[in-house]
């Protein structure tokens, strides 16, 4: 076998770079096929494209991608079939990149899906994807462990943000509130006039609804209190 030298005679590498390997699930056949032309446009291999996330499912581990391009609402109920299927492959292949591509901002979706994973994963509107460009540096980023949100997504993910407080009553608020002064029981009782047992309900009451379970080992005044300053 001869080897392929640069002047000078040192030995130079002529083999071309591994393309980025994708499946794509889309169960419009347009889209569909109009996307894999544009991923041969930008230099990918789809090594597989399906109507359903199922059919994906079945064959994915085998195929091994480095990425997966899924629709958001596919058969059959076209509702969360595609996050459902990112969910999964994220749990089979913890290194494979899913970006989804949707016509509509499923904020509760999104937030589910990025909750679930460390990087590797975007989030498009189909409508809003204006270039082969703009889809290029969205697959190559996610490929690369980045994360690629549509700014609508983004607005959604950012109203659907709640107070943790926002379940407390008025009463357990100030209570928190001076808790936060770090005034003991006794304390809190004396400055809202009512009894420590009375002060010692509402304690019991905020611990429970921001979910502070008595670990053993975690204060919970102290995560309380956090809660109510990073308001």
């Amino acid at each position: 076998m001869s080897d392929t030298s640069a002047p000078g005679g040192e030995p130079t590498n002529s083999a071309p770079p591994a393309k980025l390997r994708l499946v794509l699930a889309e169960d419009s056949v347009l889209l569909r096929e109009g996307l894999i032309r544009l991923f041969v446009e930008a230099g990918f291999e789809t090594v597989a494209a399906y109507g359903d996330a199922d059919a994906l499912l079945a064959e994915v581990e085998e195929l091994a991608p480095d990425l997966a391009v899924l629709d958001v609402r596919m058969p059959p109920t076209f509702r969360d079939e595609g996050v459902r299927a990112a969910l999964e492959l994220r749990r089979r292949l913890p290194g494979i990149g899913v970006l989804l591509l949707s016509q509509y901002v499923e904020g509760t979706y999104a937030q589910e899906l990025l909750s679930a994973g460390d990087g590797g994963l975007g989030y498009l509107l189909k409508d809003r994807v204006a270039s082969l460009d703009e889809l290029k540096d969205a697959v190559a980023r996610v490929s690369a462990g980045g994360t690629v949100l549509d700014p609508q997504v983004v607005r959604e993910l950012l109203a659907r943000r709640t107070d943790p407080l926002s379940a407390l009553t008025p009463r357990e608020r100030d209570v928190l509130g001076l808790m936060a002064e770090g005034r003991t029981n006794a304390g809190i009782a004396s400055a809202l006039v009512i009894g420590v047992g009375a002060v010692e309900k509402n304690v019991t009451a905020i611990f429970q609804k921001l979910g502070l379970e008595d670990s053993g080992s975690d204060h919970r005044r102290v995560l309380a209190v956090l809660a109510f300053l990073q308001r």
